[in-house]
C-alpha cells in the first residue's frame, strides 16, 4: 500500500526557509512531497526563449533540490500545465492534503479555486497560508471594513499593526525530519522546457548591507543605492518577513514604506481584480490614446531623444532592471508626453523585468498616468529635464548607459515637452468630467 503523504506546492516561495506552507505541511501528520510546476499556460506565453526569469527559476530549484538530495529527499519538478500535472501526481501517490502559499494575481487565483474543487471532489484538503506579504487581503481596511484606495492612511495603519508577531520566521528546520524520502528526481533542464540560458546576471541576496544607503541615496540612480532585491521577493527566495526585520533593526524606514506599497498594492489587486487590465478610476478608460506605433517603439528602444528616458529604457532592456525613480519618468512620459496607453507599456515592463509582479507593476503605472491609486491629480507631469537636473545632475547614469549622449551624437527629441504637456493635459480634460475624481 503507497504511503499517505502531504504536497507543499512551490510557486512563488522558492526556499526551504520561513516558509510558511511549508512550515503548515511539515507540521502536519504526514510526510510531505515538494512539488514544483513549470507551468505551460505561463511558458508558452513567453517569446524570449532566453528569459531570464526562467532561467533563474531553473537555477533555483536546481540548488534547492541538490541540498535536498543530500538529505534523501528532493522537489519533483514537472514540466506541463497544472491540469495535466495534478491527476498525474494524485495517480502515482497516495496524497491526502495539500499546501501552498497565497497568490493574489487573477489568472493565479483562478487556478487555485479550480484545483481546490478537484482536491476537494478526491476528498483531498487543500490549506493555504499568507507568505508573500505582511499584511494580505482584509487585514488592513478602514474603520468600515472597506479597503483603503489610498497609501498614506492605509501606511499609517500598516506601521501601527506591524509588530514582531507579524514579521518573526517560521521554523521550518524544526521539522525537517518530516520529508517524504524519495531519491534522484531531477529538475527539467531549460532545453526540454525550450528555453536556452539567458546571460543576464541576478543580483544578489545580500541586501541588508544596502539598507543604510537606500535612505539617502535611493533616488539618484547613478548612486546605485537601491537593494536590487526584487527578483528574490518575487519568487521568493527572500522571506518578506526578513526585509522587513532587517528594515526594523537598521530603522530603514524609507525602504519599509517600499514594502508597504508592496503589500498595498497586492491589497489593491485582490480586492479590484479588474485593475489588471481597466483603470482604477473608470473615467480614464475614455481616454482617446494616440498609440502611435513608431512612437512606442522609438520609447522601447531607448530613441527618444530625452536622455534620463532613453537611458533607463536601455538599462532595463540590457539588464532585465531599471532604477525606481526612472521607472516613473519613464512610465510617465509614455502616458503623459507620447499619450500611450498605460497598458502598452506595462506589457513591455512584464515582458522584460526580473522582478515583475503584475499588483507593483500595474500599480506603479496606473500611479504614473493619474488612472489608479494616487490622490494626486491628473496634471502631474514629470519633466525629464528637471528630473535629470535633480536626480542626475552630471549625467553619470545617462552616460553610463547612453554612451552617445557624452559624444554628442543622440537623437533629437520625438516630442517638445512643452506641447506635449498641453496636448495631454487638453486630451485627459476631454475624456475625465469632474465627477472622476
Amino acid at each position: 500500500m503507497k504511503s499517505e503523504i502531504s504536497i507543499c506546492w512551490l510557486r512563488r516561495d522558492l526556499r526551504l526557509e520561513d516558509n510558511a506552507a511549508l512550515y503548515e505541511a511539515l507540521k502536519g501528520p504526514f510526510p510531505v512531497l515538494l512539488l514544483f510546476i513549470f507551468d505551460k499556460n505561463i511558458l508558452s506565453k513567453l517569446a524570449d526563449k532566453k528569459d531570464a526569469r526562467v532561467t533563474f527559476i531553473q537555477q533555483t530549484l536546481e540548488e534547492l533540490n541538490s541540498g535536498l538530495q543530500k538529505t534523501g529527499t528532493g522537489i519533483l519538478a514537472k514540466y506541463g500545465t497544472p491540469e495535466e500535472v495534478w491527476p498525474e501526481v494524485l495517480s502515482k501517490y497516495n496524497v491526502r492534503s495539500v499546501y501552498a502559499n497565497h497568490d493574489y494575481e487573477p489568472a493565479a487565483r483562478e487556478r487555485d479555486d479550480t484545483l481546490g474543487e478537484y482536491l476537494q471532489s478526491e476528498q483531498i484538503a487543500f490549506h493555504t497560508f499568507k507568505d508573500q506579504v505582511i499584511f494580505e487581503k482584509g487585514e488592513i481596511t478602514k474603520a468600515d471594513g472597506k479597503p483603503y484606495t489610498v497609501f498614506t492612511p492605509y501606511f499609517r495603519q500598516w506601521q501601527q499593526k506591524l509588530n514582531e508577531f507579524y514579521i518573526k520566521a517560521y521554523p521550518v528546520k524544526k521539522y525537517a525530519d518530516n520529508f517524504f524520502p524519495l531519491k534522484g528526481l531531477e529538475i527539467p533542464s531549460l532545453a526540454e522546457m525550450g528555453f536556452e540560458a539567458s546571460s543576464i546576471s541576478f543580483p544578489s541576496k545580500d541586501f541588508a548591507a544596502k539598507l543604510d544607503a537606500y535612505e539617502n541615496r535611493r533616488d539618484y540612480p547613478a548612486a546605485d543605492a537601491t537593494s536590487h532585491i526584487g527578483i528574490h521577493l518575487r519568487f521568493g527566495t527572500i522571506s518578506i518577513r526578513e526585509a522587513a526585520r532587517e528594515a526594523v533593526a537598521r530603522n530603514a524606514q524609507k525602504w519599509l514604506s517600499e514594502l508597504a506599497w508592496r503589500d498595498f498594492y497586492m491589497m489593491i489587486l485582490w480586492h479590484f481584480p479588474y485593475t489588471a487590465t481597466q483603470s482604477f478610476k473608470p473615467a480614464y478608460d475614455h481616454i482617446k490614446w494616440r498609440n502611435e506605433e513608431s512612437e512606442f517603439e522609438a520609447w522601447c528602444q531607448g530613441n527618444t531623444g530625452y536622455p534620463i528616458v532613453d537611458a533607463g529604457m536601455r538599462q532595463l532592456n540590457e539588464t532585465g532592471y531599471m532604477h525606481n525613480r526612472v521607472r516613473m519618468i519613464v512610465a510617465s512620459f509614455l502616458t503623459k508626453h507620447l499619450l500611450i496607453d498605460w497598458r502598452w507599456g506595462e506589457a513591455y515592463f512584464a515582458e522584460k523585468l526580473l522582478d515583475y509582479e503584475m499588483a507593483s507593476n500595474v500599480g506603479g503605472w496606473q500611479w504614473a498616468c493619474g488612472s489608479g491609486n494616487d490622490a494626486a491629480p491628473y496634471f502631474r507631469i514629470f519633466n525629464p529635464e528637471l528630473q535629470t537636473k535633480k536626480f542626475d545632475p552630471e549625467s553619470r547614469y545617462i552616460n553610463r548607459w547612453l554612451p552617445a549622449y557624452k559624444q554628442q551624437k543622440h537623437v533629437l527629441p520625438i516630442v517638445e515637452h512643452a506641447f506635449a504637456r498641453e496636448r495631454v493635459l487638453k486630451v485627459f480634460k476631454e475624456a475625465l468630467n469632474e465627477n472622476a475624481f
